[in-house]
């Protein structure tokens, strides 16, 4: 157990030096990519309320899927810059940073992650992979997996000190080499059995499709309308029904047509509930593609800050 133990840490100490050497050259841009250390307040996404919390024993199975080209380079909610070919991962409770050890229960695959962001959004799914690690458990081509999750107690409370005195990645590294000296001959903390890491070669598969290349159509500027002005609302294939109960949407763009409009909305979808709202601008018919709705704006903007980093530039929170 001790040495399964070891190895993981190296492992994870490989990945950290390599988020390190991905850092921008200028002095502001080396100190935004240190991030911090977070817990959070509580946040609702979709009706579910989250309470994020410190832990060092976290265990959880489920749904993984994972991110990547769309928020390339993007800050992480702790305020790192995101990397898809670092170790890294989101959770939606868990503090930022903590280390875990992530299991694809369908092949015994396994990685260390380092998780630094929030997410993900869509149901039943709890943990989003960078690419990287996404590889190591052989699930890009399907784009998701059943996992296990287990936080390594003594490494999440390493990263947390060095994160708190102000460390970032490389300092975390540091941290975690004098770690995993020290125990060489000290028994390891009690934890479930865990499988060693496995080989983290995988066929290459092409990266997700960027967003639709689509002509934008300016609507007018937002402002509050009649309901019965604002046209009638087609209600996504997903979720089958308009939604009801918040008044904050997320709108990702406007359209000239309906099939546009569709594109989008199918890709989006992940995100949560999304819908499809016709009105007319400038005497055209415009076909606004919406996500929610939300509670808050608050939630919303969550929301609208995830899809800005995955791509969808146009995101913004507008409220009915």
């Amino acid at each position: 157990m001790v040495f399964l133990r070891f190895c993981a840490v190296l492992l994870l100490i490989a990945c950290l030096g390599a988020c390190g050497s991905h850092r921008g050259g200028g002095s502001s841009g080396a100190s935004a990519s240190r991030g911090m250390y977070k817990v959070g307040s509580p946040y609702k996404i979709d009706g579910v309320t989250y309470v994020p919390q410190e832990e060092f024993n976290h265990v959880e199975t489920g749904v993984a899927s994972w991110y990547g080209p769309g928020f390339h380079s993007k800050a992480t909610a702790n305020g790192e810059q995101y990397n898809q070919e670092d170790h890294t991962a989101a959770h939606r409770t868990l503090q930022m940073p903590s280390i875990v050890r992530v299991t694809n229960l369908d092949n015994g695959r396994s990685t260390v992650v380092r998780v630094n962001d929030r997410g993900p959004y869509a149901r039943n799914r709890i943990i989003d992979m960078s690419r990287a690690a996404a590889q190591d458990l052989d699930m890009l081509r399907n784009g998701t997996a059943r996992v296990r999750i287990d936080q390594l107690s003594a490494e999440s409370q390493t990263v947390k000190q060095v994160a708190q005195a102000g460390g970032g990645p490389s300092e975390q590294q540091a941290a975690l080499v004098q770690l995993a000296a020290g125990r060489g001959t000290a028994p390891a903390p009690a934890a479930a059995p865990m499988p060693a890491p496995m080989p983290t070669s995988a066929p290459p598969v092409e990266q997700a499709p960027p967003p639709p290349q689509e002509v934008f159509v300016r609507a007018e500027p937002p402002r509050p309308a009649p309901s019965a002005a604002r046209g009638p609302t087609i209600a996504s294939i997903a979720s089958g029904s308009t939604q009801s109960g918040g008044s904050f949407y997320v709108q990702t763009g406007a359209f000239s047509t309906m099939n546009n409009a569709t594109r989008q909305r199918d890709l989006i979808s992940s995100y949560g509930s999304t819908e499809i709202f016709q009105a007319s601008a400038g005497g055209h018919e415009v076909y606004r593609v919406r996500v929610g709705p939300y509670t808050t704006p608050d939630a919303a903007g969550i929301v609208a800050d995830r899809l800005r980093r995955s791509g969808y530039g146009e995101a913004r929170v507008v409220s009915d």
